[in-house]
């Protein structure tokens, strides 16, 4: 047999004497046979030469599952060479012999039993081996399918992965599955003999293989109740290996790719446990914006916000800058992306204390400082999420620092505010919560509201008021004890009158200071109508003394009776 491209290249067998030929066009070359040689071995074949002698059997050999490499091993075997098998080759070169009928019963010790022998003691008790023979059925699928190899290496591989889930890779450490007890003291190790006397000993990764082959597979190992924290790191490595390491989707992403790209994150998303911290939020979070960015279905986005607002707690402000998409988006980031992931942490939070409640209320405050330097962002979707991290918060001692360094940016970058609109803004600030050193900044700040600044001092009054003691206690003032105790209730209704008094004062200053400014901005409008009058009158000549209030009529001099 030969390979030749155009000119037939000189064989390298022995010419038989009979001279019937058959040649086959494959991946651009042209195998020649002889018909004869390769009907003792093919059953197909000789049923085809002893119907049709002398048709071209080519024609009826097209659909002919192999390749170059394999059909040449074909070709060696049936003129009695030795073949040389590898994980490589035998899956194909299986696929042939049984496309070409080459078995037993046609022929012994032919083709198939020996691709079989060989796939029997090499590939499948070999972890690494059965992963390549997988890998190199690709382009033969449904033959290998039908023939039984694809399941033999599945379950070859699922086997393994039982005795050993650290073939699949490390779990990946999280705040709430990570922990350092001793019960991982128990948790699988890798094989100390194989790292001792196999030295080159590497292990062939899943995520090498196509998607077709690979979600099968984790689909059986779930069933199969594979530790589901080792099936999730084997998730995170076929992700980085077939999206995160490619460029970001851009508009300039060709629709093959992205097409390609889009069934990817489905699949994957269908394949992750649905178990609170078992997959890392920054995982979900990456899978998200790669499904917002190539417009995955609904129900792909859906899973992967309720997956991450089930554990928000566990995760940055950086995983919440996902990037608004499409040509309608104003606004820098998905907030309403945000917004959803939010909703969904409230509806499913059952934990007994609010550290969970406040840790995301403190993420939606960083979160808002990180956004408020978008001049296109709303002030209506910056209220929307700071009433939620109001809400969260709400019945503990949460400090507003955060909300009021956020309010502050957005102020300082959207200087186009008007007064009702920074009221509106400032609504959502709680002056109780702010610290001494954030009342004292807010204080001085001139871009707050003035009710606002004036709320602060009226605060910082009444901390300083409640800051010194009441009393000095020594020695003499344990004998009156008794008696100051019966003073405290006169003390607390008379402060009480005070604080009520004080704060219908703070209203009416405000006020004042509302009249105040409009009558200073009244006064300077008609100043400088007043002063543009005068000059104009100047200018005309009309200015005859201070007390001239009209150019045009002179006053009649009245003489004394």
């Amino acid at each position: 047999m030969a390979a030749r491209k155009g000119i037939e290249c000189p064989t390298w067998r022995p010419r038989s004497k009979l001279t019937s030929e058959l040649q086959l066009h494959l991946c651009g070359s042209i195998f020649t046979l002889d018909k004869e040689l390769l009907a003792l071995k093919s059953a197909k074949i000789a049923k085809l030469l002893q119907k049709s002698p002398h048709d071209d059997l080519s024609l009826q050999l097209r659909d002919i599952p192999a390749d170059q490499e394999s059909m040449e091993l074909v070709g060696r075997f049936c003129h009695g060479f030795e073949i040389n098998l590898s994980t490589e080759n035998v899956v194909r070169v299986a696929c042939v012999a049984q496309y070409l009928g080459m078995t037993e019963s046609h022929c012994p010790n032919n083709l198939i039993n020996t691709a079989l022998l060989f796939f029997e003691h090499h590939i499948i008790p070999s972890w690494n081996n059965s992963i390549k023979a997988l890998k190199s059925a690709e382009n033969v699928l449904q033959q290998a399918v039908q023939l039984g190899l694809v399941d033999y290496c599945v379950e070859s591989i699922i086997s393994k992965v039982l005795d050993d889930p650290r073939l699949l890779g490390e779990p990946i450490k999280n705040s709430i599955s990570d922990d350092d007890s001793d019960e991982n003291e128990n948790a699988y190790r890798p094989n100390a003999r194989r790292k001792l006397f196999d030295i080159n000993w590497k292990s062939e990764d899943l995520s090498t293989l196509s998607l077709r082959l690979y979600a099968p597979i984790i689909q059986a190992m779930v069933q199969r109740n594979v530790p589901q924290e080792y099936v999730v790191a084997n998730l995170c490595q076929y992700a980085k290996t077939w999206l995160f390491s490619n460029d970001k989707v851009g508009d300039d992403t060709p629709n093959y790719k992205r097409n390609s790209q889009r069934e990817m994150v489905e699949a994957l998303v269908k394949l992750l446990p649905n178990q609170r911290g078992i997959v890392p939020c920054k995982f979900l979070f990456e899978m998200l914006q790669f499904a917002v960015a190539l417009d995955a279905n609904a129900e792909c986005k859906n899973g992967l916000e309720t997956r991450i607002g089930k554990q928000l707690d566990q995760a940055s402000v950086n995983d919440l800058l996902i990037p608004s998409q499409g040509y309608a988006k104003d606004e820098k980031y998905d907030t309403e992306c945000v917004r959803r992931i939010l909703k969904n942490f409230y509806c499913n939070y059952t934990g007994p204390d609010p550290c969970g409640l406040n840790s995301v209320a403190e993420l939606i405050d960083e979160f808002l400082a990180e956004i408020s330097v978008d001049i296109d962002l709303k002030i209506s979707t910056f209220i929307a999420l700071a009433d939620m991290s109001v809400a969260a918060s709400t019945g503990t001692q949460r400090s507003s620092d955060g909300l009021y360094r956020a309010i502050d940016i957005y102020l300082d970058k959207h200087r186009h505010l008007t007064e009702s609109e920074r009221d509106e803004l400032c609504r959502v600030l709680d002056c109780n919560k702010l610290s001494d050193e954030a009342c004292e900044h807010a204080a001085q700040n001139e871009r707050l509201p003035i009710r606002v600044v004036v709320q602060v001092l009226f605060m910082s009054q009444l901390k300083l008021r409640e800051s010194i003691p009441k009393e000095v206690q020594g020695p003499e003032s344990r004998l009156l004890k008794v008696e100051e105790e019966e003073g405290d209730r006169k003390r607390e209704e008379e402060v009480r009158a005070e604080i009520e008094k004080m704060g219908s004062k703070v209203w009416e200053l405000e006020r004042e200071c509302h009249v105040m400014r409009r009558e200073i901005e009244r006064g300077s409008v008609r100043r400088q109508k007043m002063s543009m009058w005068k000059e104009m009158k100047r200018k005309l000549g009309c200015m005859t003394s201070m007390h001239d209030c009209n150019c045009h009529v002179k006053k009649k001099k009245v003489h004394p009776g």
